[in-house]
């Protein structure tokens, strides 16, 4: 390839040198992409919006039950300073690995078209053989066999004890009764005669066991075995294709996908993603990187977490370790963090006050707690400390998103905080939020049971797991249709991190994501989500609090 080559596409006008970053925006980023990649990646969503991704390979593959994919542009520049991009998509689309239109993958074609069919072959045979060896009679009469000896003498077991328990207790009162020696020691024969069938018991027990096992066990080795040797040849079968993977840096380095990843194998799909297709590409073309952006197209994943259009940083699972090496002699700009908006005190207002707590307004922006990132030290926390110097404890008694606005409980000492709490944890306190979502609703009001958890590659994500994922649920009604947008109310019958924000983005929950959401949805002024009313119960008094703070939106 070259810089002459049919997969840059030149921008038309050609964009200003103040448009241009200064240096090459770091791809790990968790802010917005520079405007420039922005503009490019708009580019490639308008073709994505005519429904084809190539010809002949439509969108509506994107909109399968497994979700659509990561796609990216990366603006470059060539010798001359004329300014273009190239596309990538993540993975393959329909079994191709070559795209029309886009870069091609990292990996050596050729090498992988002779490796991975042959391989696919020989994993096939091994996994048919693992699951003939699975469904294969002998071995589940064997394991029935086994399980019903074990079944029959746990039975028996526990009809012994019974039996031997209610002896002791006759025994027993018969001891009481007598002093004769010759009564005792018939008392005290019949106690051995129960250990003795008990003994008895077990000994039989344990030799239709051995039975049953001299039959199982060789077929059982015999499957683990052709487990183990599946597991060897598959991943020595993925071992010769990560070795069809040589990465070249700009700096002129050569490495194997393998070595990037010493202390174990690589990921699934490691350096498959649009981001090293891109910067390979551009190498290989000739061409400067200017700046990256990737972005999600299709139908969210099961875990939810991805909208179409929304941009993303690079994945730290995959791209770690290779980003950073195919980099290497290019002027890349430290890692930018999103830093919360700097908000003013007088934005933080007390809306309930008792000499033993205080229900504050929180603004969006501002942390709830203190954050893990030492450098943001500001937090609503930090700043009761201020104004209640006398405050002891956690304080704050449940907690806010950062970006959410709105009522939040906050106890002066310790003892106050623990009879608070306890009702949250009884799910004794009632909380209203309203939010404004992006779209139209069906329906008018219902609930959403969702489990969740972080999201381990793109933290602080949440997604939904039905298997791992942590019981979630919200009621929801519907206050007013405004044009295209829904205006409604959640109450969350439990307190997970961004439970609100996911059920409502998720297919599963209202499939609309509340308006600037930056997580979930789409960036703007503000998430426009707000905790309106907190009901609760006086832990001195016993007399209801009720506290309403209107939305600001």
């Amino acid at each position: 390839m070259s810089s002459a080559s049919p997969l840059i596409t030149w921008l038309d006008p050609q964009p200003l040198p103040d448009e241009r970053p200064p240096r090459l925006p770091n791809p790990f980023d968790d802010v917005a992409p520079h405007a420039l990649a922005q503009r490019c990646a708009r580019v490639v969503m308008a073709d994505l919006g005519t429904g084809f991704i190539a010809p002949g390979l439509p969108t509506s593959v994107l909109a399968r039950a497994e979700g659509g994919k990561m796609f990216g542009v990366l603006v470059v520049h060539d010798e001359a300073g004329r300014v273009g991009f190239l596309r990538a998509v993540s993975g393959q689309v329909e079994r191709i690995h070559q795209v029309p239109g886009y870069v091609p993958p990292v990996f050596d074609v050729a090498l992988r078209e002779a490796v991975e069919p042959q391989a696919e072959v020989v994993v096939k045979h091994f996994t048919a053989r693992v699951e003939a060896a699975r469904g294969e009679p002998a071995l589940h009469a064997a394991r029935a066999a086994l399980a019903g000896v074990e079944a029959k003498h746990a039975q028996l077991r526990d009809e012994l004890r019974a039996k031997h328990a209610a002896n002791k207790q006759a025994r027993k009162a018969a001891r009481v009764g007598t002093t004769d020696p010759r009564d005792l020691h018939a008392l005290d024969q019949l106690s051995r005669a129960d250990d003795a069938e008990r003994r008895g018991h077990e000994g039989a027990a344990r030799e239709a066991r051995a039975r049953a096992q001299e039959v199982l066990a060789p077929l059982e080795r015999r499957l683990a075995a052709l487990e183990r040797l599946r597991r060897l040849i598959s991943r020595e079968s993925l071992r010769r294709i990560w070795d069809s993977y040589v990465l070249t840096s700009f700096a002129g380095q050569a490495t194997t996908l393998r070595a990037l990843f010493p202390q174990g194998d690589p990921p699934s799909g490691a350096a498959d993603c649009a981001a090293p297709k891109l910067l390979d590409a551009a190498r290989r073309v000739g061409v400067t990187p200017v700046a990256l952006a990737e972005f999600w197209w299709g139908a969210a994943p099961p875990g939810g977490a991805r909208v179409e259009g929304m941009f993303f940083p690079a994945c730290k699972e995959k791209c770690g370790p290779v980003l950073p090496f195919l980099l290497q002699g290019l002027d890349v700009a430290a890692r930018q963090t999103w830093k919360p908006r700097a908000v003013r005190e007088d934005e933080l207002k007390v809306v309930h006050e008792d000499a033993r707590f205080v229900v504050l307004e929180k603004p969006a922006g501002l942390l709830s707690v203190p954050a893990r990132d030492e450098t943001v030290t500001d937090c609503l926390v930090a700043r009761v400390q201020q104004r209640f110097p006398h405050a002891t404890g956690p304080l704050a008694v449940h907690r806010l998103d950062l970006d959410t606005s709105g009522l939040l409980l906050v106890a002066l000492d310790d003892e106050m905080y623990r009879l608070l709490q306890a009702q949250f944890l009884s799910r004794e306190v009632h909380k209203r939020y309203v939010a404004v979502l992006e779209g139209a609703l069906r329906g008018d009001e219902g609930v959403i049971e969702l489990p969740m958890r972080v999201d381990l590659e793109q933290r602080p994500r949440q997604v939904v797991d039905f298997e791992h994922g942590k019981p979630a649920t919200t009621r929801w009604r519907v206050l007013a249709r405004e044009g295209t947008r829904t205006r409604v109310a959640f109450f969350p019958l439990t307190g997970r991190t961004h439970q609100l924000r996911v059920h409502a983005a998720h297919p599963q929950g209202l499939g609309t994501p509340i308006v600037g959401d930056r997580l979930y949805g789409s960036a703007a002024e503000r998430l426009m989500l707000h905790a309106e009313v907190l009901s609760f119960r006086h832990p001195v008094t016993g007399a209801d609090v009720r506290v309403v703070s209107a939305a600001p939106f």
